[in-house]
């Protein structure tokens, strides 16, 4: 079992909030694409937090980390999908790092567990 958690650009955010798409998530059609800039940026950060580029294939960048607690993440062209173990510490790890990626104001978090998004503050 894993906990999941997502970052969004901040309009596929505002854009979920007014649908009524029950499955708003289960396609790409409702999700705004990265730009080449946000893609690389994404890409960047996970590398200065120490993740390592596992894999690319045609879904994304798998990335790992060398400390377990941190899980793994895929990015893709729409989200980074984060992956925690499903124990309290694995959980927090991942849950903040997502958190830090907001900072910029162009990324929204998504907890699929709760249900929420958070913004940085």
């Amino acid at each position: 079992m894993s906990y999941d958690i997502a970052l969004f650009r901040i309009e596929t955010k505002e854009k979920e909030e007014i649908s009524t798409h029950e499955n708003f998530f289960d396609g790409t059609d409702n999700l705004l694409p990265f730009t080449e800039q946000q893609h690389l940026n994404l890409k960047q950060r996970l590398l200065s937090y120490d993740y390592i580029l596992a894999e690319e294939t045609d879904t994304g960048l798998r990335f790992n980390h060398k400390d377990e607690d941190f899980g793994q993440a895929l990015l893709t062209m729409y989200a980074l999908y984060f992956t925690a173990a499903w124990n309290k510490d694995s959980i927090f790890e991942v849950g903040m790092v997502a958190s830090e990626f907001t900072d910029t104001g162009e990324y929204a978090k998504y907890d699929f567990q709760n249900g929420e998004w958070e913004l940085w503050d």
